[in-house]
C-alpha cells in the first residue's frame, strides 16, 4: 500500500500540467474465492471527473461527477466492496464479451463451420455466458504518461464455446476533457465472433437517488433493430420515427415508457438496439438530469447502441445500503447488433487473424 501511495504521488508530478496534479491509484481490493489478488484503480485529474476500475471484470465501479452548483456525486449503480461483485448481479459496470447481447440458438456458422456457445438465457446466448469477461481477473498495467490503465485478458480457445484464442485488452482513460474514453482491441488466431461492451447502469441524479425515468434523453437514430418475444433480432431494421422509441429530438425517459407500444411492452421498458447514423466515432446518446444540471455525452466508433432501462432490477442493496429497483438506472451499451452472427445483412462481428477488432467509446460529462 505504502508503494502504491509512493508511485501515485511521483506519477502526479510528472503529469501535472497545472497546479491541479493527475494521478492513478492503485490499492489493494481482495481477493476472489480462488485466491486471485484484485486491484482497485481510481483515476482523477485532480479537479471534475474521478473514476474508479477494478481489474475484476473491468468493473467500473464509481463514477464521481459535480453538478451545475459543484456538488459531486457518484452516478453509476453498484457496491461498495468486491464481495457483492463476485456473486450474481445485474452485470454492474463489467465489460461483457466474447459477445455482448443476444445470439440467437446459442449458435452461429463461420466458414460453413457450426459453432454452439453457452446457452444462459433460455435457449439462447447472452453477454458472453456463465463465466464471461466481467467474472475474470484481468492483467492491470497503469500507462505511467497517461491518466489510464490497461487490463488484458486472453481468453482460450473454446471458452464458452467460442472458436479462437482471443488477446483483448481494455484501456479506460479520464481525459483532460473530462471524459472517460474506453478503447478495446482484439486480436484472435482462428475466425471468431467479438462484440465488447460495458454494462455500467448510470443515473445522473446520484446513485440511490430513485429513478431515472426524469432524465432527458436523446439518441440520434432513426431506425432500430426489431425483435421477437425473446428479444432476438428478426433482421428487419425498422422505423422508429414518431413512435414511443423516438428519441431523435430530447424526451424524459419516463414520458412514454407506459404506451402500449409492442416492442416497448415486450422488453418491460426500454431494452432496444439503436442503430446510428454516420461513421467514425460518432454520438451515440445525450442524457442529462435537469434537477442537477448533470449531462453526459457517449460517442462510439461501434454501430449500435442498446438502451436498458433497468427494467429487472429488484431489491439489490447497493452502495451505502441504497436499494436500487426497476429504472433506477439506464445503460447506453455501444455494441454491434444483437445476433449479428446469424444475421448475414447486419454489419459483420466476424474477427479474422491479422484483422484486429477495435472499438471506442467516450462518455462526457459536465453540468449545464
Amino acid at each position: 500500500m505504502f508503494r502504491c501511495v509512493l508511485f501515485a504521488a511521483a506519477f502526479a508530478l510528472m503529469t501535472s500540467s497545472s497546479s491541479v496534479a493527475a494521478h492513478v491509484v492503485s490499492t489493494s481490493w481482495g481477493k476472489t474465492t480462488a485466491g486471485e489478488e484484485v486491484q482497485l484503480f481510481t483515476l482523477s485529474r485532480g479537479a471534475g471527473l474521478e473514476v474508479q476500475v477494478t481489474n475484476y471484470g473491468g468493473i467500473i465501479v464509481a463514477v464521481k461527477v459535480p453538478d451545475k452548483k459543484g456538488v459531486v456525486a457518484d452516478v453509476v449503480l453498484g457496491f461498495d466492496t468486491l464481495e457483492p461483485y463476485l456473486g450474481k448481479h445485474p452485470h454492474f459496470g463489467c465489460i461483457t464479451g466474447r459477445y455482448a447481447n443476444r445470439i440467437g440458438g446459442a449458435s452461429f456458422q463461420i466458414d460453413g463451420v457450426q459453432h454452439e456457445v453457452t446457452a444462459n438465457s433460455g435457449k439462447h446466448h447472452i453477454h458472453g455466458g456463465k463465466e464471461a469477461f466481467d467474472k475474470k481477473v484481468w492483467k492491470a498495467r497503469v500507462l505511467e504518461d497517461e491518466v489510464a490503465v490497461e487490463l488484458s485478458y486472453t481468453s482460450a480457445d473454446g471458452e464458452e464455446g467460442f472458436p479462437g484464442k482471443l488477446d483483448c485488452t481494455v484501456t479506460y482513460t479520464v481525459t483532460p476533457e473530462q471524459e472517460l474514453k474506453i478503447e478495446y482491441r482484439a486480436t484472435t488466431d482462428k475466425a471468431t465472433v467479438v462484440n465488447l461492451t460495458n454494462h455500467s447502469y448510470f443515473n445522473l441524479a446520484g446513485e440511490g437517488s430513485g429513478d431515472i425515468l426524469g432524465h432527458e434523453l436523446t439518441i440520434p437514430a432513426e431506425t432500430f433493430t426489431a425483435t421477437d418475444d425473446a428479444l432476438i433480432p428478426t433482421g428487419e431494421i425498422v422505423s422508429l420515427v414518431d413512435t414511443a422509441l423516438d428519441f431523435t429530438t430530447p424526451h424524459l425517459i419516463g414520458e412514454r415508457i407506459g404506451t402500449n407500444y409492442k416492442p416497448l411492452i415486450q422488453g418491460k421498458g426500454y431494452d432496444h438496439n439503436y442503430v446510428l447514423p454516420g461513421s467514425g466515432i460518432k454520438l451515440a446518446a445525450r442524457a442529462k438530469d435537469p434537477k442537477s444540471g448533470r449531462v453526459m455525452e457517449v460517442h462510439t466508433s461501434d454501430p449500435a447502441v442498446q438502451l436498458y432501462t433497468g427494467n429487472h432490477l429488484k431489491g439489490v442493496k447497493g452502495k451505502a445500503g441504497h436499494v436500487y429497483e426497476a429504472r433506477h438506472g439506464f445503460c447506453l451499451e455501444t455494441q454491434k447488433y444483437p445476433d449479428s452472427p446469424n444475421k448475414p445483412q447486419f454489419p459483420s462481428a466476424v474477427v479474422r487473424p491479422g484483422e484486429p477488432y477495435l472499438h471506442t467509446t467516450i462518455f462526457k460529462f459536465y453540468a449545464e
